[in-house]
Order: C-alpha cells, then structure tokens, then sequence
C-alpha cells in the first residue's frame, strides 16, 4: 500500500531514516512463520539506505536484542542472529540504538538523537511492519519527535512481516501499513522517496553520534559477520 505515484514529486526539509531490525535472526526458516511479505524488502531498503547516505543524509539502525534466550535474536544465545544483515551493515559514524522491546523509542536514546538532528521527515523502514514498526512510527507520531510541523513516513516496500495464525503475511502487511496511514504516518514508497530526495540539493550533515551497547561487544567475536547475510 504505497499511495504515492511515480509523478508525485514531495519536498523534504531535512529527512532522516530510522531502519529497524534488519537483523540474520529474521532469516530463520520457521522461528517467525514460513512465509514473509514484501519480496522486494531488501532490494528496495538497500536502495533507499544508499540514497540517504550518498546525499549525507542522518541515519538512524535499531537493533533489538531479545532477552527470551529461544529468540534468534538474542545477543547470548544466538550472537549471529543479532547481528545485522549484510545489505543494512551501519557504516562508520551512523548511530545504532539497542532495544529489547517493540517500541525503539524505550530504553533507548533514538528520541533524543532525532531532536537534536531536527529531523522533520523521519522515514521508517525495516522489521517487522507489525510490531516493531509499527509499534516505533505510533509512538514516534504520540511523541512529536518531529515537531508540529513535521512528518512521519512509513516506506511501504521497504518494510515486512510474517502470516500471523490464518491471516496471509501479505494481508497482514497491508492491514497494518492502512492502519498507520494518516493516523500516525503517510505511506511512501521507495521510489518515491528517491525521486523526491533527488529534487534535494543542500546536503545535510548529520552529528555523529554512536550508542554504545552490547551490539559492539558481540560482533567482535563473529567471524567475518560482514559477509554473512542468511541464518545457518
């Protein structure tokens, strides 16, 4: 559910991407369902990680660290699932932010770090479109961590998730994105995004600020990690 056309051109002030949870412990074959949504996931979201760093543009990673010790993504039982995926690596300077919870705004300082970039478009993208996405742009908008007169966007082909019981992960994927859309958020897609980046012309330089957490701990003792973008 991605509203925008191919013509529809926005104009962006000073735009910041929040990626959540793009994580190997994701790629688990059964752990979350069998089927996902939203092929292009990760085409789409390694496209719109590079727009916004070839324009200078702030990025945001999130992580979520489970402390339920069966999860592929806990840091201790499952370091490698925790690790990031290899097309959404932070680069050197891009802050990462560790959570245990849906919301990244708990436990965290995301909300503080966008305040003080002045974001006023914050773009969301990641896993999964029903929790963790959902659960950041809702109380992203109740928060106001962009301002009055600024906007949250959720990029529709750059965000997924799985069948949950008898509902198709697709159906689940649309509902969800309907749900947010002009309540919370405005549905975008990553073309749109792009287009509209492209008509940008100052290049905003982001702050360079890191959250030091266990993140950093547990990739030091993954062998060669960069390379590694599925669960064994």
């Amino acid at each position: 559910m991605e509203t925008d056309s191919p013509a529809d051109v926005r104009t962006f002030s000073k735009p910041g991407l929040v990626l959540i949870d793009n994580q190997i412990g994701f790629t688990h074959p059964t752990h979350w369902g069998v089927h996902r949504s939203n092929p292009s996931y990760e085409e789409n979201l390694g496209h719109l990680l590079s727009a916004f760093r070839d324009r200078g543009h702030p990025i945001f990673h999130v992580a979520h660290h489970s402390t339920d010790p069966n999860s592929p993504l806990n840091p201790i039982s499952n370091p490698l699932g925790a690790h990031f995926l290899s097309f959404a690596e932070p680069h050197e300077g891009e802050p990462v932010f560790i959570k245990t919870v849906n919301s990244s705004f708990i436990g965290t300082t995301l909300e503080k770090a966008i305040r003080e970039a002045d974001i006023k478009e914050l773009f969301v993208a990641g896993l999964t479109t029903d929790h963790c996405v959902s659960t950041t742009t809702r109380m992203g908008a109740n928060l106001g961590v962009v301002g009055e007169t600024g906007e949250i966007y959720v990029v529709g082909d750059a965000v997924a998730n799985f069948e949950r019981g008898k509902w198709d992960a697709e159906t689940v994927h649309q509902v969800n994105l309907a749900s947010l859309d002009g309540e919370f958020a405005a549905i975008i897609s990553t073309e749109g995004v792009i287009r509209s980046l492209q008509n940008w012309y100052v290049p905003y330089i982001s702050t360079s600020f890191i959250e030091f957490s266990s993140y950093h701990d547990i990739t030091d003792d993954i062998t060669d990690a960069t390379n590694i973008s599925t669960y064994p």
